[in-house]
């Protein structure tokens, strides 16, 4: 047997930015103080190609097929006992021409739940390759497989070619699936890929936070697909899922922590946020270009009151060089010894809206929305609120005007005694 590898609990939060999380359950009965409440386990799905395309012999020597059910046997050695874990297939069944039939060609090999590892190995053994590649029915077939509890969920799609059962376009079923806020990950491994391939599965990859690898030997794709099965045992941070509204008075009250969202090309999503005396609220939302957009684009963040009337704004603009744009605000809510009345014992409503200016090409899907990732912070105030301005630089302002005016009296003395040496010189 093959020594299995688990990772340290200590890195469990450094990959957080990249993988879903775990999120505890409350126990069916009282539990001892002692006792750490219970978590639910996280679960994988391996989701293998085995189109005809990957009889080729192009890995180490080998063919594609060989080196895959290699990697899986050492990957399935190595699975941390918590993780939950069931294998999926596309194109091992149907070798005929019928697209219609081939499309459909996906099956659960291994169902996910508690690893059996000589029964999964046995069942990987028997593959070989056969149909067609239907990546898209493959990954809505996986998303229901994982379908159940709320910990960390992930799809590993090991695969050699694009999708062959267009207009399903897997692009697009992957944002439908991070769409429904499951914080279901996709991670794609291509198999020697060309342009065409690579492209598709970093599509899918990005429309879910997941990750895309080139893989053109046997050992990096057992290393790699063991370091995501790895990931996804890993407690890390998981945003809740929530919908903002197309006005105030609708929108969700939020607390502080960690939200994401899809917002329409162009569109105002509000939340609200109740804000007490002495606190700060700091405020950052982030909108993902997850499909092709057009150049010149722009994102803001504004704190409004219930009536209205503006507090603060966040605002940044692109122009197609990321694929990602930010913006954030903080806004510090005087205590109560510096309110004039009574009135400030209580909390105040901060409406935030989420507005974005992406446009697309016409022939891009513009539906379901874009990513929106927002994260809401109460600290306390500063003593003095007046240290927190809006445009971020405080009583900055106050220095920036007097090094312009001080500029400005340097210069004119400059010019001056500069005109009265060239007239003396010239008198003499």
């Amino acid at each position: 047997m093959i020594t299995r590898k688990r990772p340290a609990a200590a890195a469990a939060g450094l990959l957080a930015a990249l993988a879903a999380g775990l999120i505890p359950l409350l126990p069916a009965t009282a539990v001892a103080a002692d006792e750490p409440a219970a978590k639910s386990a996280p679960k994988v799905e391996l989701v293998l190609d085995v189109s005809g395309s990957m009889r080729a012999r192009d890995i180490d020597g080998q063919t594609r097929m060989a080196a895959a059910k290699q990697a899986f046997n050492e990957v399935l050695n190595a699975v941390p006992d918590e993780v939950q874990l069931g294998i999926r297939t596309l194109g091992a069944n149907y070798a005929g021409e019928d697209k219609k039939l081939g499309c459909k060609d996906t099956r659960q090999l291994y169902p996910v739940g508690p690893l059996d590892r000589v029964e999964a190995q046995t069942a990987v053994a028997t593959l070989a390759p056969t149909g067609w590649t239907p990546i898209g029915p493959a990954l809505l077939g996986a998303a229901a497989d994982l379908e159940g509890g709320d910990a960390t969920r992930r799809i590993v799609l090991i695969t050699d070619g694009e999708d062959t059962c267009a207009p399903l376009d897997p692009c697009v079923v992957a944002r439908d699936i991070a769409a429904k806020g499951i914080q279901l990950v996709i991670d794609t491994l291509g198999l020697v890929p060309d342009a065409k391939t690579r492209d598709q599965l970093m599509c899918i990859a990005e429309a879910t936070g997941g990750t895309y690898t080139s893989v053109r030997h046997t050992d990096e794709l057992s290393d790699r697909v063991s370091q995501l099965v790895d990931r996804a045992a890993e407690p890390v941070v998981v945003p809740v899922a929530t919908a903002g509204a197309g006005q105030c008075a609708d929108a969700p009250q939020l607390k502080a922590g960690l939200y994401s969202d899809r917002e329409k090309f162009g569109e105002h999503r509000w939340y609200r946020v109740d804000v007490r005396p002495g606190q700060e609220l700091r405020a950052s939302v982030s909108v993902a270009a997850d499909r092709a957009v057009n150049q010149d684009y722009g994102v803001l963040l504004r704190a409004v009151t219930v009536h209205g009337r503006e507090i603060v704004r966040g605002t940044e603009a692109g122009s197609g060089r990321t694929d990602l744009i930010s913006a954030g605000l903080r806004y510090p809510k005087a205590s109560l010894d510096d309110e004039d009345d009574d009135s400030g014992t209580a909390a105040e409503t901060v409406c935030l809206q989420v507005s974005n200016s992406f446009s697309a090409p016409a022939s891009v899907k513009t539906t379901p929305g874009l990513p929106v990732e927002l994260t809401i912070d109460l600290v306390d105030a500063p003593e003095d609120a007046s240290d927190v301005a809006s445009f971020g630089l405080g009583r900055g302002w106050w220095l920036l005007g007097v090094l312009v005016l001080t500029g400005l009296v340097a210069g004119l003395l400059w010019g001056w005694i500069s005109r009265l040496r060239v007239a003396v010189w010239r008198t003499n």
